[in-house]
């Protein structure tokens, strides 16, 4: 009888949970939408895309957390900033390029990133998504460049 591990997840704390988030969101700041797998509502959350090289990706310091089950399940979701939306296709990205992506992460976030990586060390707990864009849903080529470039 084989085990399976748990699902290595680090719940955001009170203040960032009740304070952070919904002002972030609030405020226009990146957020990622996606319908939950559950309630089949979509939820938003502020999940700023990361950018290496020329590419944009959605990592989860957090590790398992609902955002990213959710998206697991959706397959894809749609990107605020401001009132600039873009849908895209989520691809799970694994391998040598997943863990290239933790790493450039990890030490552009710096000491943000820290108590993640502590309570999880191992680069496999910290799923990442590429983002492929499905087209803009509003605004003009100038708002989706500025987009592109957050």
């Amino acid at each position: 009888m084989s085990k399976t591990r748990p699902r290595a997840y680090v719940p955001s704390g009170f203040f960032m949970s009740h304070v952070v988030n919904p002002l972030t969101t609030w405020l226009g700041g990146p957020t990622l939408t996606v319908v939950g797998r559950r309630s089949g509502r979509p939820i938003s959350t502020p999940v700023p895309p990361f950018a290496y090289q020329t590419t944009r990706y959605l990592v989860s310091g957090g590790g398992e957390t609902d955002w990213v089950r959710n998206l697991r399940t959706a397959g894809q979701g749609e990107l605020r900033k401001g009132r600039m939306r873009e849908a895209f296709r989520a691809v799970e990205v694994r391998g040598d390029e997943h863990d290239q992506i933790v790493a450039a992460y990890r030490a552009r976030m710096g000491w943000r990133a820290r108590n993640f990586f502590a309570a999880l060390p191992d680069p496999a707990d910290h799923p990442v998504f590429r983002i492929e864009p499905l087209g803009p849903t509003n605004t003009g080529l100038k708002a989706q460049e500025e987009f592109r470039s957050s």
